[in-house]
């Protein structure tokens, strides 16, 4: 008997090891998928940068106007970042992520079938309604089911590898809309993301969060709506001074990242650096290539060092400081220009530490409100900045014109236009000294 027990109670931790071993493995696994549904969201992000000139082709566009085609996509992102949060955190982010699928896929669709710029607009409102939830949803995973000393360096190889959605919306793109068409590619996206939006449904079924975690990956109750508990939550996050300067931040840099990588670099450098489309994109894509490089490196670099704001003061200043090279529209070899891409994506990526900063000093069960709260100071900007850029630039348009038709603007036009994105990168260098130091732990306390 002695000797039988014996042998179960050494089978014992050896059982509880593989339990242990197989629940990593569906949290992995769990966010593989929800990373996947993040690169489409990058992609889907991007992608009019890559066909800035089949869109003015196919919908005779002005630079407001596509502008505005562009950023459809950041208003409605804008405007369901903090609902977002709200959802995922009340309900938790398999039900939701179900929905972005099925409804960034109607999107894709209806973009790709578009026979007008107004129906094109439609369907690209859908898609940044569908994938405007899947990365608040991620963040929530990531900080419910592993530990909270790796939430940055988890963050950042998840923006590594969705990032891998931004480079193929540069120059893969462009090679494969002049070979098949743009509305073939965003007609096949559709699909992608019907069968992205299952894969979340199927693969976050289990209950992921960690051992003693507040709240449970999957309910297993019906989950309630309570508005007085989701309005108070919202306005602790609003009320804590803390939150701001991370979103300033946010704004500054994420903005103007977007506005410019997202629609107006490929034109900026086929007109005032007469390089060709493909080089263009090339820039373009090594750009987002550094930019996801830098994710990891950032969030790494930030983890271990055991600071926060050092990291994103000297990051974000360098970042503004590249921006006076644009506005001098010197000439510079095809070398430097690259270079100066890559380095300029590498520090680009200095504002993902926002995130963790918002969640380091909210409390930790509105981990989804503060990030999505934060998120959404870069979204409003891109919103902002995108048709406004354009805007300014059909105000010193001088009436030249393509063979095709389309508006011909001069280095002159974008000068005028990169400042507005040169001044919003500053801003949130500046804001960068105002962020609270949370040495990567969450410092949050109770009032009183």
């Amino acid at each position: 008997m002695a000797a039988g027990w014996t042998a179960g109670a050494s089978r014992r931790p050896n059982e509880m090891s593989e339990l242990v071993r197989q629940q990593h493995r569906r949290r992995v696994l769990a966010l593989a998928v929800v990373v996947a549904a993040y690169v489409l969201s990058f992609f889907q992000r991007f992608a009019p940068a890559g066909i800035a000139s089949d869109l003015v082709a196919a919908f005779h566009t002005t630079a407001a106007s596509l502008g505005v085609l562009a950023a459809t996509y950041f208003y409605v992102y804008t405007v369901m970042q903090v609902p977002t949060g709200i959802l995922v955190d009340t309900f938790g982010p398999r039900l939701i992520l179900l929905l972005g699928g099925l409804v960034g896929g109607v999107g894709s669709l209806l973009f790709g079938m578009a026979p007008s710029f107004d129906l094109a607009l439609l369907g690209r409102t859908l898609i940044g309604l569908g994938v405007s939830v899947t990365f608040i949803a991620m963040l929530k995973i990531i900080a419910l089911a592993f530990d909270e000393r790796r939430f940055a360096s988890l963050v950042g190889l998840s923006m590594l590898i969705g990032n891998l959605g931004s480079v193929l919306a540069g120059a893969p793109l462009s090679w494969l809309a002049q070979i098949t068409g743009w509305r073939g590619v965003f007609v096949g996206l559709a699909v992608v993301s019907l069968l992205l939006g299952l894969a979340c449904w199927w693969m976050l079924r289990e209950d992921l969060a960690l051992p003693g975690s507040s709240l449970p990956m999957q309910r297993r109750e019906q989950p309630r709506f309570d508005r007085t508990v989701v309005l108070s939550g919202l306005l602790s996050v609003l009320g804590n001074r803390d939150t701001w300067p991370v979103a300033a931040v946010n704004f500054g840099i994420c903005g103007s990242f977007f506005a410019f990588a997202g629609l107006w670099a490929t034109p900026f450098l086929t007109e005032v650096y007469a390089m060709s489309r493909a080089v263009a994109a090339n820039h373009v894509s090594l750009y987002f290539a550094s930019f996801a490089l830098g994710c990891v490196f950032i969030g790494t670099l930030s983890d271990r060092l055991g600071r926060r704001k050092p990291v994103l003061i000297v990051s974000s200043h360098l970042y503004a400081a590249i921006w006076v090279v644009w506005l001098s529209a010197s000439a510079l070899p095809v070398s430097l220009s690259y270079a100066l891409f890559a380095l300029m994506g590498l520090v680009t990526a200095s504002f993902t530490l926002t995130w963790a900063c918002a969640k380091e000093v909210n409390p930790p069960l509105l981990s989804g409100v503060s990030t999505s709260v934060t998120n959404m100071g870069g979204f409003l900007a891109a919103a902002i900045l995108q048709p406004l850029v354009g805007w300014v630039m059909d105000q010193t348009w001088q009436g030249g014109l393509t063979a095709a038709g389309a508006r011909l603007y001069t280095p002159d036009d974008f000068h005028a236009g990169l400042l507005l994105l040169a001044g919003t990168a500053s801003f949130g260098a500046l804001a960068s000294w105002r962020i609270r130091e949370t040495r990567c732990r969450n410092i949050w306390r109770p009032a009183g």
